[in-house]
């Protein structure tokens, strides 16, 4: 029972991690595929950072930063009751910032491939930036948004260390997959730890082939 708790607490924090990218990531991404500002080195090498940066490093650093006697923990638990560590809420703070990259990146390729022919002919029309974004741009970087989404999903379902260090391992708050999948192990409950493992093997390998599909249909259009 504890081990589909885990996997639908996966789930559900990985459903939403994408959500909030989808609307974090597209103003990032499309100011570095647009913007010329001598800081754009700066801000791409920030948002690739959690790309290099390892796991528990992150996880610490976030740990510390939202803990209840800083500034935006302690917002959050005068707000809420709740603090940000050790809980769901906290999960997903990190796990956005965790797979920032898989969705910025994604999304700054597709919009850099629309080309800038395009959104000024749009304009030369009597189309606002606004109209030319949701009317051109959207429609023809869709192909990035459903890599994007894929990516951030299959990698907020594995992550193990910064949700460790965050959330800790508390059955049905915390306890995502990879935590039960080294409780297993830490019990020697080795057919859970293959059963999980495998699946998310396939799980992963699947992913993998639908984004290079999906990369080889844009490179024949």
């Amino acid at each position: 029972m504890m081990v589909w708790d885990a996997v639908w607490l996966s789930v559900r924090l990985a459903t939403l991690t994408v959500l909030v990218l989808v609307v974090v990531a597209t103003p990032l991404a499309w100011w570095l595929a647009t913007s010329r500002n001598r800081l754009r080195p700066l801000v791409e090498a920030l948002t690739a950072l959690p790309l290099v940066l390892p796991p528990t490093v992150l996880g610490f650093f976030l740990l510390v930063l939202m803990g209840p006697e800083t500034v935006i923990g302690g917002f959050w638990l005068r707000l809420t009751g709740d603090t940000l560590v050790f809980s769901f809420s906290g999960l997903l703070v990190a796990s956005v910032i965790y797979s920032l990259p898989f969705a910025v990146q994604p999304l700054q390729g597709a919009f850099q491939n629309v080309g800038r022919g395009v959104t000024e002919a749009a304009a030369t029309l009597g189309a606002s930036r606004l109209d030319v974004f949701y009317s051109v741009v959207l429609p023809l970087s869709r192909r990035g948004y459903l890599i994007a989404a894929v990516m951030s999903f299959a990698h907020t379902i594995g992550e193990f260390g910064v949700v460790l260090m965050v959330g800790g391992n508390i059955p049905g708050r915390t306890r995502v997959i990879s935590i039960e999948i080294f409780n297993a192990v830490e019990t020697l409950d080795y057919r859970t730890a293959y059963q999980l493992s495998a699946g998310l093997m396939v799980f992963s390998f699947l992913v993998l082939v639908a984004v290079y599909i999906l990369n080889r249909q844009g490179r024949l259009e």
